[in-house]
């Protein structure tokens, strides 16, 4: 698998996949707000960059609930995704509840147009993203 790295920070890191020609987001740690804001929006600006359809976000290694990022991300920050041109976003959950439940906010509630499937691993998450 051919990967660079485009961004890291503590509590992210986002790689662009040749193979896959998706952006792969890997994030860390316990999250707030203001993180999850900050690599949204590097998100965005990759997603435009990069000029790439598709996300593989994994959550896997993340805790802490988000909540008022998750209503951001679902009025403001997925419809400006859609606009930059992502159309599949495949989200990975965290094992932990509450940012399970900060995920799922941030998905039932927009209306971006952008297909969505959230799994339980990285595994399934690849796999359903290649297919699209």
């Amino acid at each position: 698998m051919a990967n660079r790295v485009l961004f890291q920070a503590p509590y992210l890191t986002i790689l662009y996949d040749y193979s896959d020609n998706w952006l792969y987001l890997d994030w860390q740690g316990n999250l707030d707000d203001e993180c999850v804001k900050e690599g949204a929006l590097k998100l965005l600006e990759l997603i435009q960059r990069e000029q790439c359809a598709k996300v593989l976000n994994d959550n896997s290694h993340i805790t802490g609930l988000w909540a008022d990022a998750a209503r951001w991300g679902s009025d403001v920050f997925f419809p400006l995704l859609y606009e930059a041109g992502c159309r599949y976003f495949s989200w990975v959950q965290s094992p932990e509840r509450y940012s399970q439940l900060s995920a799922e906010l941030a998905v039932q509630q927009t209306t971006a147009g952008i297909t969505f499937m959230t799994f339980r691993n990285l595994a399934t998450a690849t796999e359903w993203l290649r297919q699209m």
